[in-house]
């Protein structure tokens, strides 16, 4: 492995490590951090870690200060409705195309196969194996959607929207009905359904959203 590869996989360890530490809370909203304390922490130069942390700012979840290192940014129960809105907006267009192309199920494996992770993942009880595979559903109708902007501004958002998710997991019921949800999506896609698609996809994220907005409304978390 040369030094440049060695760097890239250094950087991407980074980001990972960070995003984890983000999502369980070890780095907590609004606290603020050093680049030498989070290299120190992670076991690496401060080269991978400041990159890393250039990436997360990019998708929201840290802000870059000038000889200040970083602060954690907090998202609000009104961030993620706003989010929410932007990202159901964009996933049911991306449904919608998807359909239109004519994607056969060979096409759609990946899409089928996420679906019986999740399944699998309920019948276990893991929830978070399930939000791993839910993660690998909407990435991959995205991606069928074909849309390379829609792609991108979706994955900006989409940290948000796990971070919110990371919060609620176990405090929301088994998400029996968000399976079947994505087996209706697929289901309309496969037979080139477009209106469907889009509608039954729409439905399945404002109601996700408004489950969401409750659990932080109930628990009190003004924050994340």
């Amino acid at each position: 492995m040369g030094q440049e590869d060695k760097a890239i996989s250094n950087t991407d360890r980074a980001i990972a490590e960070l995003r984890r530490l983000v999502f369980s809370g070890e780095l907590a909203a609004g606290s603020d951090h050093l680049e030498s304390e989070l290299a120190e922490r992670l076991g690496m130069s401060r080269t991978p870690v400041r990159e890393a942390a250039r990436t997360l700012e990019s998708q929201g979840l840290l802000e870059l200060r000038a000889r200040k290192g970083v602060r954690i940014l907090s998202v609000s129960p009104t961030d993620m409705r706003e989010i929410y809105d932007v990202l159901t907006e964009l996933e049911s267009l991306a449904a919608e195309r998807a359909a239109e192309r004519c994607h056969d199920a060979d096409h759609l494996a990946a899409l089928a196969q996420a679906i019986a992770d999740m399944d699998r993942s309920l019948e276990a009880r893991d929830l978070e194996a399930w939000a791993q595979a839910d993660d690998r559903f909407h990435a991959e109708l995205v991606r069928l959607g074909g849309n390379s902007r829609v792609i991108a501004i979706v994955a900006m958002l989409g940290d948000q929207v796990r971070r919110a998710r990371a919060v609620t997991l176990f405090m929301r019921p088994l998400p029996v009905q968000s399976n079947r949800d994505h087996q209706g999506v697929y289901e309309a896609i496969l037979r080139g359904d477009a209106t469907a698609a889009r509608d039954l996809h729409r439905a399945h994220r404002q109601q996700a959203r408004d489950m969401i907005l409750e659990l932080l409304e109930r628990h009190r978390l003004r924050q994340l």
